[in-house]
């Protein structure tokens, strides 16, 4: 039997996970995140409580495999046992490919802020290619929101763009070029993000309209990698995946371009757990 932690250390957030396997036989151990104010703190505590909770004892442990930006300052082993750092970039693909079952995509890791990473199985190796990135993400959007309607808290955002209309934010298509489509393409899609900001928005209307910016600025980045790579399945991960309407406008895009994106089960976690695989070799 085989035991294998990853942890993803972020600022003030760490996400951790966990692999056993037995012969051919691998099973996830469910994963968690923790807040807390470093790195340190933050990691440490997400490894306690983990073992903890799962009831898995540090002799059980073959090793834990680390990533992330705050991965850099956890330099000695965690309660006695083994840390190996790992790329974050190759985590990335490797747990989008695991989440999803494909053998090739393009995997966006959606944070703070956004990076794009193609990834190919080739039996039993996974090849991976950092492509780059936007700094357009989950910093953009509680950054605009607490400056323009005071508001950052993520369900607090969330409820604001339930009550939305676009129509009062961004120009699209069919209002400059008339009824039918432009050229082949869908008149509902947005020709400029708040290119049509009415005096009367609301404060519902504005939050939508950074949410849909943020979500069109990462779904269009992606289908430009996609096109390059000529790969038709866009895997779509990160934090940004469990905040509705960032996650609803992308997959409406699957409507209007030759690529299908793709949410998995557990995509927020899909760094972790590529780093997790990444100690199974």
């Amino acid at each position: 039997m085989q035991t294998v932690i990853g942890i993803d250390v972020g600022g003030t957030t760490t996400k951790i996970v966990g692999f056993k396997r037995d012969g051919e036989k691998i099973a996830l151990i469910e994963p968690q995140f923790v807040r807390a104010t470093d790195p340190v703190t933050s990691a440490y505590g997400a490894f306690g409580k983990f073992t903890l909770q799962n009831d898995v004892a540090l002799d059980e442990i073959d090793c834990v495999m680390m990533t992330g930006a705050g991965a850099g300052t956890i330099d000695k082993p965690i309660y006695s046992v083994q840390c190996n750092a790992v790329s974050e970039f190759a985590c990335i693909g490797q747990g989008g490919l695991y989440l999803s079952k494909l053998d090739e995509a393009i995997v966006i890791s959606m944070g703070t802020g956004t990076a794009i990473v193609y990834a190919k199985r080739d039996g039993n190796k996974i090849e991976t290619k950092y492509l780059g990135g936007t700094g357009v993400g989950g910093g953009t959007l509680v950054g605009l929101t607490r400056k323009i309607l005071g508001v950052d808290n993520i369900e607090h955002i969330e409820q604001l763009c339930e009550g939305g209309n676009l129509d009062n934010v961004d120009l699209r298509i069919k209002d400059i070029s008339g009824n039918g489509k432009y050229n082949g393409v869908n008149d509902e899609l947005t020709a400029a993000n708040f290119g049509k900001l009415s005096d009367i928005a609301s404060k519902h209307d504005i939050a939508l309209g950074i949410a849909n910016m943020v979500a069109e600025t990462i779904g269009m980045i992606a289908l430009f990698a996609a096109r390059e790579y000529k790969v038709k399945n866009i895997v779509l991960t990160g934090n940004l995946t469990a905040v509705k309407p960032i996650r609803e406008r992308l997959l409406t895009l699957n409507d209007n371009f030759e690529v299908k994106y793709l949410i998995p089960e557990n995509a927020n976690f899909a760094t972790v757990i590529g780093a997790a695989l990444h100690g199974l070799k």
